[in-house]
């Protein structure tokens, strides 16, 4: 089985995030990076398939040159080799050129799967999966929670709303987006750093007609602010509104 698996890298959790000089997106020159996290449960779903079923993982990701810190991480951890689609650019490029830059990269490799994460952590759309599979003319499934493989099909487990899972079938070649927590990580060794050094990491360019589809006119950290709100009625009939605020509107219950 040949299982492209598209990975992003992010700023990490514990960086103080500041906004541009331009109020466009986040100044980043001296930010510290990490691997996507549901990109890396998309790797290790493809390093499972792999182990199981035989055949090949490729990591694949759009970005600047120092995308390349993810790329090896990847390839340490068991992606057996990479395709990096560099470009300035698409550090913080929109659902679509990400996508339309990865299609081109990948379209004649004819891979049996293709992985992505749910979203990233940064922009967090969820969309670059199924723009993907769009243009690859690949059939879908998002938020996938089990994988089954045979040599011609997939048989996956949706998460729904409400607690509620869904059991599909569908053909390969397919494109599945991950949800986080699906299995458990794994981390590089250092067999395995010293091993991805010998790996082949081919870079492509992005294709000429990529324009973005979207523009970012201003970005601003949300506004801090407390509000208090009173609930009028009995006590029975308060306590039952407090419940259904707390599990419809804060979705803490």
């Amino acid at each position: 089985m040949k299982i492209a698996v598209c990975i992003k890298q992010v700023v990490t959790r514990e960086w103080q995030l500041r906004v541009n000089e331009a109020k466009t997106w986040i100044r980043d020159q001296d930010a510290s990076f990490e691997l996507n996290e549901p990109d890396a449960y998309a790797l290790e779903e493809a390093l499972r398939l792999k182990e199981k079923h035989t055949g090949e993982v490729v990591v694949v990701s759009a970005g600047p040159a120092r995308v390349a810190q993810v790329i090896r991480e990847a390839l340490a951890r068991g992606a057996d080799r990479a395709i990096h689609v560099e470009a300035d650019a698409l550090a913080a490029a929109d659902a679509v050129t990400v996508a339309d830059a990865i299609a081109s990269a990948i379209r004649d490799e004819k891979f049996d799967l293709v992985l992505t994460g749910l979203q990233s952590d940064d922009q967090g759309f969820g969309q670059v999966g199924v723009v993907l599979a769009e243009k690859l003319g690949m059939p879908h499934a998002t938020i996938i929670m089990e994988v089954q493989a045979s040599a011609s099909a997939l048989r996956v487990k949706r998460e729904l709303e409400g607690g509620w899972f869904q059991w599909i079938s569908l053909p390969l070649p397919a494109l599945l987006t991950i949800q986080s927590g699906i299995n458990q990580l794994r981390y590089a060794t250092l067999k395995g750093i010293m091993a991805a050094k010998k790996k082949d990491i081919r870079k492509v360019p992005p294709p000429p007609s990529a324009e973005p589809t979207q523009r970012i006119l201003s970005v601003h950290f949300p506004e801090k602010a407390k509000k208090t709100q009173m609930i009028a009625g009995s006590p029975a009939e308060a306590a039952k509104d407090l419940i259904k605020r707390l599990r419809e509107d804060a979705r803490v219950l």
